[in-house]
C-alpha cells in the first residue's frame, strides 16, 4: 500500500534550463546563485546581518517562512534580531544546493535542501528540538554592480516543507500533542509551525507541502520567474500588493 503522503511520483520540472555542465560562463552563474543560497544559513544563523543583507536586492525583495507571510527583508532582519534577543533558538542545515538558469534573462532558481532545527523548551510537553526537512527556493536576478561588475541578488525566498520530527532532549517519551493543533498545519511542517505557535508566533497553515495548492503555486512561479514574467510571478508567489 503506498504512503498517503509523499511527493506526487509525475515529472514537477518538465522544462528545461541549464542546470549541470554548461558553458564555463553558465557555471559560473550557477555557483555564484548557490553562494547566495548560502548566506541564509551561513549569515542568518551567525546574526551577521550586514553580510546577509549584502545577498538580496535593494528593494521589492520579499521572504516567507512560517510565521511570516510576504516580509520585506529589512522587516524581516529586524524581525529575527528581536526573536534572537527573546531566545528563539533556530538554525539552518544545508544538504546540498543546485540551480535552474536561464542565461538568456538573467535569471535563476537556487534550490537548497536544508533543514531547518529549532530548540523549544515548555512547561507541559518538555524540551525539544523540532527539525523540518524542506527546500528553499530562491528566485534571483542578474545585474550590475555600483563599480559596473555583473552581480546576482536575492529576489523572494519561499520554502517546500517535506516533512518535520520532534526530538526529546532529556531522552522521556513526549506527551501527547494538541491533535486539534497539529491539524491545523499541512504534514511537512505539522510539529514545528506547532511549536512556533504556541512562542505566540502568527502562523501561515497553507504553505507548500507535498501536492497541495502551495506545492504547484511554488512550481508555477518559479518557472515564470525563469520565463521573465515578472507581473505573474507576485500573483503566484502572492507577494505584498500583488
Amino acid at each position: 500500500m503506498a504512503n498517503k503522503y509523499n511527493i506526487t511520483a509525475k515529472e514537477t520540472w518538465p522544462t528545461r534550463y541549464s542546470h549541470i555542465n554548461g558553458t564555463p560562463e553558465e557555471i559560473l552563474d550557477r555557483f555564484a546563485v548557490s553562494e547566495l543560497c548560502r548566506a541564509w544559513p551561513v549569515y542568518r544563523d551567525a546574526s551577521e546581518w550586514q553580510n546577509y543583507r549584502d545577498a538580496w536586492a535593494d528593494k521589492g525583495s520579499y521572504l516567507w517562512t512560517t510565521w511570516g507571510g510576504g516580509v520585506d527583508i529589512d522587516d524581516f532582519i529586524q524581525i529575527s534580531i528581536k526573536g534572537r534577543e527573546a531566545g528563539d533558538f533556530i538554525m539552518h542545515r544545508e544538504n546540498g544546493t543546485l540551480v535552474e538558469l536561464n542565461p538568456k534573462n538573467g535569471r535563476a532558481c537556487g534550490k537548497m535542501k536544508a533543514t531547518i532545527t529549532q530548540r523549544f523548551f515548555f512547561e507541559k510537553e518538555g524540551a525539544c528540538d523540532v527539525e523540518c526537512d524542506c527546500r528553499f527556493i530562491f528566485f534571483c536576478r542578474k545585474g550590475t554592480s555600483k563599480t559596473g561588475q555583473p552581480e546576482w541578488k536575492l529576489q523572494y525566498v519561499k520554502l517546500f516543507y517535506e516533512k518535520d520530527k520532534v526530538i526529546p532532549l532529556d531522552g522521556k517519551p513526549l506527551p501527547d500533542w494538541d491533535q486539534s493543533v497539529l491539524n491545523k498545519f499541512p504534514e511537512g511542517y505539522r510539529w514545528l509551525g506547532a511549536a512556533q505557535e504556541k512562542l505566540g508566533h502568527n502562523m501561515l497553515y497553507d504553505l507548500p507541502a507535498f501536492d497541495n495548492q502551495g506545492f504547484w503555486d511554488l512550481l508555477k512561479g518559479m518557472n515564470l520567474w525563469l520565463e521573465g514574467k515578472d507581473d505573474e510571478v507576485v500573483k503566484a508567489l502572492g507577494v505584498p500588493g500583488a
